[in-house]
């Protein structure tokens, strides 16, 4: 009889101990697997299966470093789980230029190996071929230099963001028009100023509801020049070591090298998609522009185009002005623990599974909550919520691996680690939490695999945000918010109110649209192009692309961390968009949580992870292939 896997022993204490502990301990296995693979005398199968098990503990070696390094309070525990993590992108590079390893798998016959086996093996040797292992001594020299020192950068870069939060010290008076919860929270001084910081609980209410123009602009540019100028010369040193990563392999840039293992295929195709975005989105980016721009232009004439100063606090006036929606009047409906409870409600009877707290469960921080995910009394995994921001946090919304699921083996486990308001959240910060639990949920949902290689959000990396996006649908549906969006009489939020703030929506996914294919452009022109002058690409593709103008002494991609992440490939959150456009078109708009649909996709695109490609797994949900339809229908739609 197999017994089932318990989840990860997470200490209550002694952490830097336990981040040692695993993470080398994982690195060692990981070093003895690959002298007993290289040592040859194995059949296909076991040759596989040993490859199996390195990837295994190698993945669970970087999953625990990555998660700790953003999220433990101690900088001493995130700077040793950076340190393990440079150990285990150290270890990966000697694996993919080994070449005595490369020829006990290339030796390996396909034909005696599973349809898992065969698929996996195929990936592998594509892998090695990427790292460069059939190149000369000299070359797989310096890609191993080029390598160390991309991790190296990619950790500073990141950190610096993470580690640079600002802030501006305001009058009293600026607060006037911000919501009640939050003038409470930020009392003045003994100097009798307001400190308001860069961090999304501050910025989002201050920029949205903020009356004081000079105030906004004051926050605005710290937020936008936040990890600068410490990241300028950063990311000057990680384009070029990828520029050269990728020439020495035989790509003419890095978005060649990055796009060949992605839905898109090749590096050339990005720039297309990304002019196909921008012309489709011309109309709707322009029309919702130049309506933000009259609005602004009523208060202040000489201002001759909306930046990020106006953005948010006239949005706010439009929808308050023209759609009737005040966003103070939506937030009281949002209280944390009531969205958070909705969230696990509604997702847990979409998917068919249960979410049981689990009491006194050892973490890293006292403000995370743990949860187990049941399906008839058998456990598919285990979630961590990380909510709420602290010093040292990762600083935005995203999912972290801390275990991949394997049948039998050991339980998948997952981490959402965000920003939020501990008391109300703004109703964009609810969809944002609905986003990252999809990446959630498809981690511990493809957490049943024999094969590493296909567990947890394993497909191409410009689709893993197709079923976050989708996801998103739910938290804009008034029967859906109504289970949970409830005052603090009682009152469900009207659906009257949410017919108004889907209009609202409506209104700015052009300009949306457009900043999005800005943020692609910079992506891609920075590694394509490695410009000497980074300040003055931005300007020049924000003034192409985005319909919003530049903050004068700005230096946005000092924080946009994505650089780091997505590299070149940030067209893939658009691309993931086209993908979940169509994918949402099956579902029943008056049911979302009709059965048949919705326990098909989860079995058919979410469950599978890695083991099919991307393109196959949305045909074999949809009965077709995907295409752009659906998506131009939702922009064109006013």
């Amino acid at each position: 009889m197999t017994v089932a896997p318990a989840p990860l022993a997470l200490p209550d204490s002694a952490w830097e101990d336990w981040v040692a502990t695993r993470c080398d301990g994982r690195l060692a296995e990981t070093r003895r697997l690959v002298e007993e693979l290289r040592a040859g005398g194995h059949t296909s199968a076991e040759a596989m299966a040993l490859w199996n098990d390195l990837n295994l503990a190698l993945h669970n070696a970087f999953s625990t470093a990555s998660l700790v390094s953003n999220v433990h309070p101690e900088e001493a525990v995130r700077t040793r789980a950076e340190r393990a993590e440079q150990d285990a992108h150290k270890l990966l590079t000697e694996i993919g230029l080994d070449r005595p390893l490369y020829d006990v798998l290339a030796a390996v016959d396909p034909a005696d190996l599973d349809e898992g086996g065969r698929r996996v093996h195929a990936l592998a040797i594509r892998d090695f071929r990427r790292a460069g292992v059939d190149q000369t001594d000299d070359v797989r020299s310096r890609l191993r230099e080029l390598a160390e020192r991309e991790t190296t950068v990619a950790q500073e870069f990141s950190k610096n963001i993470r580690d640079d939060v600002r802030s501006v010290r305001v009058e009293a008076a600026a607060l006037d028009g911000l919501p009640a919860d939050f003038v409470e929270a930020h009392p003045p001084g003994e100097d009798g100023l307001v400190e308001i910081t860069t961090a999304y609980p501050d910025y989002v209410p201050f920029m949205t509801f903020c009356r004081d123009r000079e105030a906004r602009a004051a926050l605005v540019g710290e937020f936008l020049n936040r990890a600068y100028p410490q990241n300028d010369p950063l990311l000057h040193e990680l384009l070029g070591l990828r520029r050269e990563h990728a020439q020495l392999l035989g790509y003419d840039g890095w978005p060649s090298y990055d796009a060949e293992v992605k839905m898109i295929g090749k590096g050339s195709a990005i720039p297309e998609f990304i002019e196909r975005i921008t012309e489709a989105s011309d109309a709707a980016g322009h029309r919702d522009a130049g309506v933000l721009l009259r609005r602004l232009q009523q208060d202040h004439p000489e201002v001759e185009q909306v930046t990020a100063v106006d953005r948010m606090f006239y949005a706010e006036v439009l929808r308050r002005e023209t759609f009737d929606v005040d966003a103070q009047q939506v937030r009281p409906y949002f209280d944390f623990a009531r969205v958070r409870a909705g969230l696990l409600a509604v997702t847990g009877r979409l998917f068919d599974v249960e979410y049981v707290e689990v009491p006194g469960a050892a973490s890293w921080h006292e403000d995370v909550a743990t949860y187990d995910v049941v399906r008839g009394g058998a456990r598919l995994g285990r979630i961590h919520l990380d909510l709420h921001p602290r010093t040292g946090k990762y600083g935005h919304a995203a999912q972290f691996d801390l275990a991949p699921g394997i049948r039998d083996r050991q339980v998948a486990e997952g981490v959402l680690v965000c920003n939020f308001s501990r008391n109300v959240m703004e109703h964009d910060h609810v969809v944002t939490l609905f986003h990252e639990f999809g990446h959630l949920v498809h981690h511990v949902l493809a957490g049943n695999h024999r094969w590493t290689r296909f567990a947890g959000v394993a497909t191409e990396w410009d689709f893993v945000e197709a079923p976050s996006q989708m996801l998103e649908e739910w938290a804009w549906d008034a029967d859906v918010l109504r289970s949970f969006a409830t005052n603090a009489d009682g009152d469900p939020i009207p659906r009257e109110l949410v017919a108004k703030m889907r209009a609202a929506k409506e209104f700015g996914k052009g300009t949306h649209v457009r900043t999005q294919m800005f943020y692609a452009a910079l992506s891609y022109t920075l590694h394509q192009d490695v410009p000497d002058d980074i300040t003055a690409t931005l300007r020049e593709l924000q003034e192409r692309y985005d319909v919003f103008g530049y903050v004068p002494d700005t230096h946005f991609y000092a924080s946009f961390g994505h650089l780091e992440g997505y590299g070149s490939g940030y067209y893939t959150y658009m691309w993931s968009l086209v993908i979940a456009k169509d994918l949402f078109s099956a579902f029943d708009r008056d049911d979302l949580f009709a059965t048949e649909v919705a326990h098909r996709y989860r079995d058919r695109v979410l469950a599978p992870g890695g083991s099919r490609d991307a393109a196959d797994l949305v045909a074999d949900f949809l009965g077709r292939p995907y295409g752009f339809e659906a998506f131009q229908r939702w922009l064109d739609r006013v």
